[in-house]
């Protein structure tokens, strides 16, 4: 889910199509949109001798894009063996129960509602399906059940909603909160730093090869935003939909509703610490 618009010089890498490391492959959604970009990246992910794949994120309630996920993973001489997600937004996880049943596969979530099976998600968990090993990244902000995956053996991390391949992403209020976000892009970061993380997988848009540069250009740009919004309220923008009209002046109209959910992410952490 796409915030309303991208800085300049963002870090871009090649289209999340296909093969994007040695063990993740897209199987892209076809559910385009305004928020949603190019459509919801399904990420198969395998060791490249196992039979088993895990499969982040089926995305929505199609038919076709989930037997097209299954086939990919049948050519490829392997079957599906767990399904993880990174959130419950329907396009991302509203395909979950249905790909269960064409795959006889658990469903694992952090939010029990979105479970199938007996094994949730929890932070530091290591999923070891056929070898593969992929590390529970706890990323709340975006929703509160927000999860990123990462993918040591590729030097990657699997993001979800968290950072996107093309523009910026919504704090979506109430569930999500602008300080839980800050704090998982700062932990996302330490990943580039301490872990080694290069590439990130996003939940939609292009693969992005420069994971620090992406992060570091999140976080500058919630600083400005925030900088915007303490700004606008300063001068007697008072509501989130005023505020919007103010700082998002330039953007498409159709993408306001989602800044203004952001908006109101960002006047509750600036009235958190004192700032309005």
């Amino acid at each position: 889910m796409t915030d309303a618009a991208a800085l300049p010089g963002q870090p871009r890498g090649g289209i999340a199509t296909g093969a994007a490391t040695d063990r993740a492959y897209c199987v892209l959604a076809p559910n385009p949109s305004a928020m949603t970009l190019d459509g919801t990246n399904t990420w198969i992910v395998a060791e490249p001798d196992s039979d088993r794949a895990v499969v982040i994120d089926p995305g929505p309630l199609d038919e076709g894009h989930l037997k097209a996920v299954v086939d990919t993973v049948e050519r490829s001489g392997r079957r599906v063996a767990l399904t993880l997600l990174t959130h419950g937004h329907p396009d991302h996880a509203e395909g979950a129960s249905r790909f269960a049943e064409l795959t006889r596969t658990p469903v694992r979530a952090l939010d029990p509602a979105l479970r199938l099976g007996d094994e949730g998600l929890a932070a530091g968990d290591v999923i070891t399906t056929g070898g593969l090993e992929l590390r529970v990244v706890p990323t709340p902000g975006h929703t509160a059940d927000s999860l990123s995956f990462h993918l040591p053996a590729d030097a990657a991390v699997l993001t979800g909603d968290t950072i996107l391949g093309r523009g910026t992403t919504v704090v979506a209020h109430p569930d999500g909160r602008l300080g839980d976000y800050l704090d998982s892009l700062r932990l996302l970061r330490s990943l580039t730093v301490d872990d080694g993380v290069t590439t990130v997988l996003p939940g939609h848009g292009p693969v992005l090869n420069d994971a620090q540069g992406a992060v570091e250009f999140y976080l500058a740009h919630r600083a400005k935003r925030l900088a915007q919004v303490e700004t606008a309220v300063e001068a007697g923008h008072r509501t989130a939909a005023d505020v919007v009209a103010h700082v998002y002046a330039d953007v498409d109209r159709s993408l306001w509703p989602a800044a203004e959910l952001s908006v109101r992410a960002q006047l509750d952490y600036l009235g958190e610490h004192g700032l309005v």
